[in-house]
């Protein structure tokens, strides 16, 4: 942010203060509190007078930004903290996007959690409040300060709109970001959240038996658990020209060799994926083995039309049992 005449520190008598002024203003992003002002003098007639004579603009309650003009969302972030206290962090989307997780979304509310006993409230459409009893255990160090990786993502899944959302949301973004998944179970279990508990705690369980990836999670769920199917291996490795690749799911312990490839891309990426899975299929083919392909799309709109297909080549290869029908099947 460029310095701006209307808020130098050429108004401060000393040295001292001119380059204590300076320093808060940089770091807070151009926000200072009233009780910031009251340590350098600035009485309420004098905020008046800025404000009257539209230099800075309150920003939320005793809060104020000292230029005029759009917010920056570092501006807002720094604000929504001063406006929390000095015990609030940046949490859920907010915290995720600081973190990496999410893409900014810069026409959203900064949110912010404080301990359960804060007077503050949220403030629409700039900020989000959120309270806390475990405040402790969600804390990371960071600056800006925030919630911890495993929190973050909880609480991102944790405010979506359906369980389902929430279950991929927690799957997609835990396997993102490599996040150990015994400290994720810690979490959940320190501080469970009040929405989908137990929708969290079945994706995480599915997480520990193998299932790394939404698709993997609904191919588990909708296909397999809900038609009655053997639970096939998870993540199995094969040797393909001297190089361990690992297929999603294979049923070679139901006694059928069939493989079942889950792809989340629409399209391969790079030439080198491709080949990869050229050459996946043709030493499967060599092999002997049977495999089948399937998308998000297949999995999540025609998760029954999958089953019947999957049930058909495991009888095939030599699977004894049967297929069941689910609530959504013709």
């Amino acid at each position: 942010m460029s310095k701006n005449p209307k808020w130098s520190a050429d108004v401060f008598t000393s040295h001292e203060d001119r380059e204590r002024w300076r320093k808060l203003v940089d770091t807070q992003f151009g926000v200072v509190s009233t009780a910031q002002l009251a340590e350098f003098g600035v009485s309420r007639n004098a905020l008046r007078a800025q404000l009257d004579a539209q230099r800075w603009q309150r920003v939320l309650p005793a809060v104020y930004a000292v230029f005029t003009g759009p917010l920056p969302r570092s501006t807002l972030i720094s604000a929504a903290l001063l406006y929390g206290g000095p015990w609030a962090v940046l949490s859920h989307r907010t915290a995720a996007e600081e973190w990496g997780m999410l893409p900014i979304n810069s026409d959203g509310p900064a949110h912010i959690t404080v301990p359960y006993s804060s007077s503050a409230v949220s403030k629409p459409p700039l900020v989000q409040v959120h309270r806390s009893r475990a405040f402790k255990h969600i804390v990371a160090p960071s600056d800006p300060p925030r919630t911890n990786r495993e929190d973050t993502i909880i609480d991102v899944a944790a405010s979506e709109a359906s369980k389902e959302a929430a279950r991929n949301t927690f799957i997609q973004l835990i396997g993102a970001n490599r996040i150990p998944l015994p400290r994720v179970h810690e979490q959940l279990e320190r501080r469970p959240p009040f929405r989908y508990r137990k929708t969290l705690e079945h994706a995480l369980d599915m997480m520990l038996g193998g299932a790394v990836s939404a698709l993997e999670a609904e191919y588990l769920v909708q296909v397999e658990r809900a038609h009655g199917l053997p639970e096939g291996l998870r993540q199995v490795p094969f040797d393909v020209d001297g190089l361990v690749l690992w297929e999603d799911v294979a049923y070679d312990s139901s006694g059928a060799q069939l493989t079942v490839r889950l792809d989340g891309r629409e399209f391969h990426s790079t030439n080198r994926i491709a080949f990869r899975d050229r050459r996946r299929d043709n030493a499967a083919e060599l092999a002997g083995r049977a495999r089948l392909v399937y998308g998000w799309h297949e999995v999540h709109e025609s998760p029954c039309d999958v089953a019947a297909e999957v049930a058909a080549i495991l009888m095939r290869e030599g699977w004894r049992g049967s297929m069941a029908s689910c609530r959504r099947c013709r």
